[in-house]
């Protein structure tokens, strides 16, 4: 049975006018961009690079960082927006995607239907290996697996339940410390049991308006970013 393959991706990002503008400001001609690129194992003519700067054609990736290299620029400033998919920020490191399951630990495949699909299933440290090769904080990881709200239903089940039987499912989501994911809850658990208690009020009483910045009252997931902001990590939140 032939294996199914990956839906393909769009293009990556790229800004003409960044590509015009780094080129102008080196002071180099299309002729030149081309050798430059050529150095990096990318042969094309120097059209390509006018048709890219016109937009008229679209770099491959390979084609991409060779043509940042060659202009002596971070790939990210050639995209012409900040990149949010698993792709563009492997591409921003110059990776290509064998290099990056590599360093990650996983199978190619594997690695190929995260960036295909935007969903990662990857272990704790893989997770935290995703984090480091990418350069990303922690915020930045959640968001680009498509795990938010798999961690804002964690963190709802932890604060009404027993969040210990949810540490080692949040610690796939956000690859730190189980101490540090323990402390985090049992504040969480104790913030949201008394406004709860508070919330209620009394048989024939209202009960007292939330503070809108008492921690209790704010959403969770905002809450646990904060709290994890305090304590050391090794990633940055």
């Amino acid at each position: 049975m032939r294996r199914r393959q990956p839906p393909a991706l769009p293009p990556v990002p790229f800004s003409p006018a960044a590509a015009r503008a780094h080129r102008a400001g080196l002071g180099l001609t299309p002729e030149q961009v081309a050798e430059g690129m050529a150095a990096h194992g990318v042969r094309l003519l120097p059209a390509h690079v006018l048709g890219w700067e016109s937009g008229e054609l679209r770099p491959t990736e390979e084609e991409f960082i060779a043509l940042a290299r060659a202009l002596w620029c971070p790939p990210a400033q050639l995209m012409g927006v900040r990149p949010a998919r698993l792709r563009d920020l492997r591409v921003a490191r110059e990776l290509n995607q064998e290099g990056a399951a590599r360093r990650i630990g996983i199978a190619l495949r594997q690695y190929q239907l995260a960036e295909a699909t935007g969903q990662w299933d990857g272990d704790q440290e893989q997770t935290h290996a995703l984090a480091r090769v990418l350069g990303l904080t922690l915020r930045e990881l959640v968001a680009v697996t498509g795990r938010a709200d798999e961690l804002d239903r964690r963190l709802r089940q932890g604060v009404d339940g027993r969040w210990q039987a949810h540490v080692r499912a949040i610690g796939r989501i956000v690859p730190v410390h189980e101490d540090d994911l323990a402390t985090v809850l049992t504040v969480l658990q104790n913030e949201n049991q008394v406004s709860s208690h508070w919330g209620a009020g009394s048989w024939g009483s209202p009960a007292p308006a939330a503070d809108p910045v008492a921690p209790g009252a704010r959403p969770l997931g905002e809450r646990f970013w904060e709290l994890l902001g305090r304590l050391e990590t090794e990633l940055p939140v």
